[in-house]
């Protein structure tokens, strides 16, 4: 049956499509951290659809919430009063810590970035973009073209004028031996210099931790110290928490936090999380950025009613049992049970991460090069022990993503470590 799907998917999708494993699996469903495939076999889900069945699968309090909403009224789109739109904006407002702020839904984190490069670009009367090198913010036409990480960029065409900046990885590059504090101090000239060499940029977009590029992420204060010389320019902060929100990093709600000294960004998108499985993304913006645009515009499907429904329920949930705090508490354990496992193991460069937000960098042994075969080969023997992680990591770079909802619970944990000790070990 799976190998059927699998010819069909192959006759009507594109080639660029990405699947994992050389067999790919067939979700048909799931419940609390786990997944069933088509063969009947459970798996520990360690990865929740690319983070984004944030809280639990078939979480009852969500799927009630979708289930009433359904029976009243799915869609009208954003040309009439939507309650539930208004509702979880007013949430997202508050959390957001954006002086009056306003909220734009949208399906997806790609169409999130877009919105944000929209309202920048035309704030600021620039198309020029900052962006970090080894990022990943989505895959629509603008957002490839602010992309830094060349296996998620197909194109170098693009609307915008882009240039890189140092500092999202901070274990590779030409600061990577530095200290943390010289490190900063590093990519502040570097950003200082790059800016003398071209006409006031729009906006710096940047991941707190890098998602696609493998759970990267700079040192504690460096966004911060970006933001006072962004500030000097006129420059606005576009914080991109698609995949760091909503307490995934365990230590805060947001990942800007952790480079929140100067204050919270100018703009900011989240996706992916806040709709548990439903499709729902957005931006929160001061309310002069936000309110900039001049000509009419809607959104058919970004905040439909039903997908509401479901991200206010999730939240309720989330908020109500500090899923935040079981991320630090559970995601602490995970990480030092991972460290201790792949110390034995020496193609492991690195274990790094914070909260339920996990990567694991594999290299060829006693080197700096990235191993993406030997990845792949974790990611089957993962699989074949019962676990589901992900992969991702920069073009000279490999690594396993580990990101499991974030109710997972202490035997979970143990028993998902055990299972990737097995697999890390098996490519010695």
């Amino acid at each position: 049956m799976t190998n059927d799907l699998l010819g069909r998917h192959r006759a009507v999708l594109p080639d660029w499509l990405a699947l994992y494993y050389e067999d790919p699996l067939e979700i048909t469903h799931g419940e609390g951290r786990h997944v069933w495939d088509a063969h009947g076999n459970r798996y520990l889900d360690f990865f929740g659809g690319i983070l984004t069945t944030m809280t639990a699968h078939a979480l009852p309090e969500v799927t009630k919430a979708v289930s009433e909403q359904a029976g009243r009224i799915i869609h009208s789109s954003t040309l009439y009063l939507n309650r539930p739109m208004v509702e979880l904006a007013e949430r997202v407002a508050q959390l957001s810590g954006i002086p009056d702020a306003r909220v734009f839904f949208t399906t997806s984190g790609t169409e999130a970035n877009d919105t944000a490069l929209l309202l920048a670009t035309t704030y600021r009367r620039s198309n020029t973009v900052l962006a970090m090198r080894n990022s990943y913010h989505g895959r629509s036409f603008s957002a490839v073209g602010i992309t830094g990480n060349r296996g998620w960029s197909p194109t170098s065409l693009s609307p915008l004028q882009t240039l890189y900046v140092h500092g999202g990885v901070r274990t590779r590059g030409p600061y990577a031996s530095l200290g943390d504090d010289d490190f900063i101090a590093a990519c502040v000239d570097d950003l200082v210099d790059l800016l003398g060499h071209t006409r006031a940029p729009a906006a710096l977009i940047a991941e707190p931790i890098q998602g696609i590029g493998g759970f990267t992420s700079p040192p504690d204060g460096l966004y911060a110290a970006f933001r006072e010389v962004l500030n000097e320019h006129g420059v606005l902060w576009i914080a991109d928490e698609v995949q760091t929100g909503w307490g995934r990093t365990g230590e805060h709600f947001w990942g800007w936090q952790a480079h929140g000294r100067n204050g919270p960004p100018d703009i900011m998108t989240f996706a992916k999380g806040i709709g548990n499985g439903m499709s729902i993304g957005g931006v929160v913006a001061r309310s002069e950025i936000m309110n900039c645009l001049d000509s009419n515009s809607i959104s058919t499907f970004g905040g439909t009613q039903i997908t509401m429904a479901a991200g206010l329920a999730n939240l309720n949930y989330l908020l109500e049992h500090d899923l935040q705090g079981n991320a630090r508490r559970v995601g602490g354990m995970l990480i030092e049970r991972l460290r201790s496992a792949a110390a034995q193991v020496p193609a492991v460069r690195e274990v790094r991460g914070r909260g339920l937000m996990i990567g694991i960098e594999i290299t060829r042994p006693g080197t700096d090069q990235a191993d993406p075969q030997a990845a792949a080969a974790v990611l089957e023997a993962a699989r074949e022990g019962g676990l589901l992680i992900g992969k991702g990591g920069g073009h000279n770079t490999s690594a396993l993503r580990v990101a499991p909802p974030l109710s997972l619970n202490v035997a979970e944990a143990e028993e998902g470590a055990a299972i990737l000790e097995n697999a890390l070990r098996s490519i010695q």
